[in-house]
């Protein structure tokens, strides 16, 4: 009976938690599902828009260029999802590898190699032939996508760090504190007595010891989470960038044209008299619609707006259940305890069960944590082994907190490691103890031990004449190093 009792116990624990953690649980679920469809709907709307209106104005110029506009959506796509893109490259490629075509069009009278075409894509920031349009496009765009990209796995991290922390596994000491808790008053005759709040409280803080430790790094992972969401309604919107992406490049592409004599003389001076093209070819002229001037939408003909709602109303309601799911981990108890079908609640104190009778409880309720369960008087807890599956929870929100705050600076992160880090296998899974070495206090954008032998490396290569005593200590350094981790 009392083995049947302890796994029934054990279930309803497991369920309680799993129950009470629904909401937080749900919210990263669907938000995550809901940010990313906005997200993919906004890129294909912008890429059709823009296809649409150019083969409207260029016709079949554009559609024999059109690869190069395809590649780009393609590239903000790969980057979006994870991809190993260099924003800043990928749209310097782009402007590069649209001025070598327009060149081209602009002088069909010449013959161009290759070689001379990449001579001429050397000239596009000197030149400016498409105006200020790049550099702006290219500052919006970065610091939007930078930013998108980063909700949007903080997101995911919040959602698998949520669900597997809500699976918990008791302890033996866990178990045999419920079981006490939840059916001896069977046994001594007062089946209908529920326990007291308080003695519910001390029973919930014990086996949720580690969960409630999750908090201070899940706080700080909510508020740099809140930091990015203002980024992305003001100065990171990436709607606000991606909707007008049609216009810009044209307007780029208009610029080009009215500068086309200064930029080919200009080219022709750098890198030299080209040769003229065969004669079936040099009695052609600038197309006649490649001057044709743009002519964008009208505002109630453009396509609506992604996944049917707005990138400003997602984001509020996004803040909105981020802001409630805070201190998630160390009130858990309290929310478990609250629950009419566990506690007697905590307006009933003298008619309760105590853990020996029907009668008040009486000893202090325990501060949140593991380190605070030294003296807990109903459940067992050994206070020197931390839980390093939590562990590997508070290493992957860590990791994820200071991604956002560099994408709230405006600045590149790095997503190739993120399955390493969300499944908690990554740099910090070796941290077991209370005290996680120092070095995990991010300040750089890379896991540490890349960002210590790069150091490394570096500074062995700016300093090549270094005595053999000199390495000899940094040798020895390095090796404490080591073992110190």
């Amino acid at each position: 009976m009392e083995d049947k009792l302890s796994q029934q116990s054990k279930l309803e624990f497991e369920n309680l938690v799993e129950e009470t953690s629904h909401f937080v649980r749900t919210t990263f679920v669907s938000r995550h599902k809901k940010f990313d469809e906005f997200f993919r709907e906004l890129l294909e709307n912008a890429e059709k828009s823009l296809n649409d209106m150019f083969v409207r104005t260029y016709g079949m110029l554009y559609m024999q260029n059109s690869e190069v506009f395809q590649d780009l959506f393609t590239e903000l796509k790969r980057y979006y999802t994870g991809g190993n893109v260099n924003l800043e490259e990928m749209l310097n490629d782009f402007w590069a590898r649209l001025l070598e075509r327009m060149f081209q069009l602009i002088n069909p009278q010449y013959h161009f190699t290759e070689d001379y075409l990449e001579c001429v894509s050397k000239y596009t920031d000197q030149l400016k032939p498409f105006g200020d349009v790049p550099r702006k496009l290219k500052v919006q765009v970065t610091r939007a996508f930078i930013a998108a990209r980063t909700f949007v796995q903080g997101l995911t991290v919040g959602r698998e760090v949520a669900n597997r922390v809500s699976k918990v596994s008791p302890t033996p000491g866990c178990i045999r504190a419920l079981m006490k808790m939840l059916y001896c008053p069977y046994c001594r005759g007062l089946p209908t007595v529920k326990p007291c709040n308080n003695y519910c409280l001390n029973v919930m803080k014990g086996c949720l010891a580690n969960q409630a430790d999750l908090d201070t790094e899940w706080n700080l992972f909510i508020d740099a989470m809140l930091l990015v969401a203002e980024r992305l309604e003001g100065p990171f919107n990436i709607e606000s960038v991606m909707d007008p992406i049609d216009v810009k490049i044209s307007e780029a592409i208009m610029n080009m044209q009215e500068n086309s004599m200064q930029v080919s003389a200009k080219v022709f001076q750098g890198c030299g008299q080209p040769k003229p093209a065969p004669a079936l070819r040099s009695s052609r002229s600038v197309p006649e619609n490649f001057n044709t001037r743009f002519r964008p939408y009208n505002p109630e003909e453009r396509p609506t707006t992604a996944a049917g709602t707005s990138l400003d109303r997602l984001v509020t309601d996004i803040k909105e259940k981020l802001k409630l799911s805070k201190k998630f981990w160390s009130t858990l108890p309290y929310t478990i305890c609250k629950d009419e079908r566990v506690t007697a609640g905590s307006s009933n104190e003298e008619d309760c069960w105590n853990g020996h009778t029907k009668a008040r409880y009486l000893p202090e309720i325990m501060n949140d944590g593991l380190t605070n369960q030294i003296n807990n008087p109903e459940v067992d807890v050994d206070i020197t082994r931390p839980d390093t599956f939590i562990r590997q929870q508070i290493m992957a929100l860590r990791v994820m907190t200071n991604k956002l705050k560099n994408a709230y600076n405006g600045n590149d992160v790095n997503f190739q490691d993120t399955s390493d880090e969300t499944s908690g296998s990554g740099s910090g899974s070796g941290c077991t103890d209370d005290i996680c070495p120092t070095e995990f206090d991010f300040i750089t954008t890379e896991a540490p031990s890349v960002d210590s032998d790069r150091r490394e490396v570096e500074a062995s290569a700016t300093q090549p004449s270094r005595s053999l005593p000199t390495l000899l200590v940094i040798f020895i350094i390095l090796v404490l190093q080591r073992q110190w981790r």
